[in-house]
C-alpha cells in the first residue's frame, strides 16, 4: 500500500461562470433557469513538487437553503461565502489529503455556520476543496481515483476499499423534473438546439432505461402527473425509476397516505413494481427525529438532503431509512464513509444523485466517485438542462472532448455529454489525478470576489 500523500497547501483560487439552462428546472417549490458554476484551482507542494488540483460544481439555488425568505442571488453568495471560508481555513495547511478535510473543513463549517450558513451550505466549500486536493494528490502519486483511493494517497481511514470498483461505463438515470414537457402536445417552447426537448424525445435520443421522478407534496398532483409520465415510460421498455420528494411532504401521515394511494393506483402497478426507490421526501427540520418504519412504504426510502454530518446515516437507518445518496457536493469522504458502512449489508443502499453537474470536472469527478462504490446508475440532469458545455470556449469544450472521446460527442459542432443504450462511457476518466485529463480555460472564468 502507497503512503498518503503530504499536500502542502501554496494557493487556492476561486472563479465562476454563469451557467444559463436551456430548459427550466423545477423541483420542489423552485425552478431554475441560470446560475453559476463554481471552479477551484488549488496549487499544492508534493514531495518537491508543484501540483494544480481543480474542481467545479453547480451552485444550485433552493436546495442547500430552502427558506422562502432567501432570493436565488442569496443562495448564491451563501456558497460563495461557503467557498471563501474554507479557501482561509485551507490555505497554508499541510497534511494528508483525508486530515486537511477533517481539520480545515470542520474549521471552515463553523466559521460559515457562524456567518448564518445552515450546515449544508456551509459545507459545499469544503466538499467542492476536497476535490482539487485529492485531484492534486492522485496526480502526484500518478495514480487515478480508484487505483488511489485502494492504494491508500488520500490517506482516509474508511475508505470503502473493500468494495471499490472500477468502473467502465454506468447507467444515467434521466431526471423528469416538474415543469418538463413529456411529450410534443405538451405546452412549452422547444430551445430548437436539437437537443431533446421532452421527455420522449430524451428517451428516443439516448436509449434511455433508468428514470428519476421529481414529486410536488400534493398527492393529487403526483399522482396525476405520474400517471402521465408511466404512460411515456412504456416506450422505454424495461425501465427502472426512483422517485425524490425534495422534502415536499408535510409530514408523516401524508407521506403515507401518497404511498397508499400509489399503490391502490391500478395505472400505476407497473411504474409501482419498478420503482426502485423514494428519496429525502420529509423536510430535513423533521426527518431524522420521524420514524418511518410503519407507513407502508414497501421500497427502499434513503436520505439526501438531511446529510448534512458524518452521523446522519446511522440516525436515519435507527428510523427506518435504508440508503443514502452519495453527492460530490456533501464531501468526497462523506461518500466513501457511508459507502463503507453499507458494503455487504443486505437491503441497503448507497445511490448516487444530481446537483445538476455540467459537462467538464463537474460530471467526471462526481459520476466517477459514485460509480466506484458500486453504484450501477446515477441521475445525470445537465446533459438535459444546458446544451452541453454552455457559455464556455469552443476550445474549452474540445479540450474535455479530446481527453475523454467516449464520454462526450463532438457531433454537429457543439459538444455533449454522449448517452449511448442509455449509458456513459468512463473507460477515459482512469487516468491519473480525480477524473481530470483536461481543464477549464482559467482566463475566461470570472474570479470570485
Amino acid at each position: 500500500m502507497t503512503a498518503a500523500m503530504t499536500v502542502q497547501i501554496r494557493r487556492v483560487e476561486l472563479f465562476e461562470r454563469a451557467v444559463v439552462l436551456r430548459l427550466p428546472f423545477r423541483f420542489g417549490a423552485a425552478t431554475v433557469t441560470h446560475c453559476p458554476q463554481a471552479f477551484v484551482r488549488l496549487t499544492a507542494e508534493i514531495g518537491g513538487r508543484t501540483l494544480i488540483g481543480a474542481a467545479a460544481e453547480l451552485m444550485v439555488p433552493k436546495w442547500f437553503d430552502k427558506s422562502p425568505d432567501l432570493s436565488h442571488e442569496q443562495n448564491f453568495e451563501q456558497l460563495r461565502e461557503a467557498l471563501r471560508c474554507a479557501r482561509d481555513a485551507l490555505l497554508g495547511g499541510r497534511g494528508s489529503p483525508w486530515l486537511l478535510a477533517q481539520d480545515a473543513g470542520e474549521t471552515a463549517t463553523a466559521m460559515a455556520q457562524s456567518r448564518g450558513l445552515p450546515r449544508l451550505a456551509a459545507q459545499f466549500g469544503p466538499a467542492l476543496l476536497d476535490k482539487a486536493v485529492a485531484d492534486a494528490a492522485l496526480q502526484a502519486a500518478g495514480l487515478s481515483w480508484c487505483d488511489g483511493v485502494v492504494a491508500g494517497v488520500l490517506g482516509d481511514p474508511h475508505s470503502a476499499r473493500a468494495g471499490l470498483q472500477r468502473p467502465t461505463s454506468v447507467w444515467l438515470r434521466h431526471t423528469v423534473g416538474l415543469a418538463d414537457r413529456l411529450t410534443e402536445s405538451d405546452p412549452g417552447t422547444d430551445p430548437g438546439d436539437g437537443l431533446p426537448a421532452t421527455l420522449a424525445g430524451a428517451i428516443d435520443r439516448y436509449g434511455l432505461r433508468r428514470f428519476k421522478l421529481k414529486l410536488c407534496g400534493r398527492t393529487d398532483d403526483d399522482l396525476a402527473r405520474l400517471a402521465r409520465i408511466a404512460a411515456v415510460l412504456q416506450g422505454a421498455g424495461d425501465y427502472r425509476a426512483t422517485l425524490d420528494g425534495n422534502e415536499s411532504f408535510a409530514d408523516a401521515p401524508a407521506l403515507a397516505d401518497f404511498w397508499r394511494r400509489l399503490r391502490a393506483e391500478p395505472g400505476l402497478a407497473e411504474l409501482h413494481r419498478r420503482t426502485a426507490l423514494l428519496e429525502q421526501p420529509l423536510a430535513r427540520a423533521i426527518t431524522l427525529r420521524t420514524p418511518i418504519h410503519g407507513l407502508g412504504i414497501d421500497v427502499p426510502v434513503i436520505l439526501d438532503e438531511s446529510d448534512d454530518h458524518d452521523e446522519a446515516l446511522d440516525e436515519g437507518l435507527a428510523l427506518g431509512y435504508r440508503g443514502i445518496s452519495s453527492k460530490a457536493c456533501k464531501g468526497i469522504y462523506r461518500s466513501l464513509r457511508n459507502a463503507a458502512r453499507l458494503h455487504g449489508q443486505p437491503g441497503l443502499l448507497l445511490s448516487g444523485e444530481d446537483l445538476t453537474c455540467q459537462a467538464g470536472l463537474a460530471v467526471q469527478q462526481d459520476t466517477l466517485l459514485a460509480a466506484s462504490l458500486g453504484v450501477a446508475d446515477i441521475e445525470r440532469n445537465g446533459h438535459h438542462y444546458v446544451d452541453g458545455f454552455g457559455s464556455a470556449p469552443a476550445a474549452e469544450a474540445q479540450a474535455f472532448a479530446s481527453a475523454h472521446p467516449g464520454l462526450y460527442d463532438s457531433a454537429g459542432g457543439r459538444v455533449h455529454l454522449r448517452v449511448a443504450g442509455g449509458q456513459l462511457d468512463l473507460t477515459s476518466l482512469h487516468g491519473p489525478g480525480f477524473a481530470h485529463g483536461a481543464e477549464p480555460l482559467w482566463a475566461d472564468l470570472t474570479p470570485m470576489n
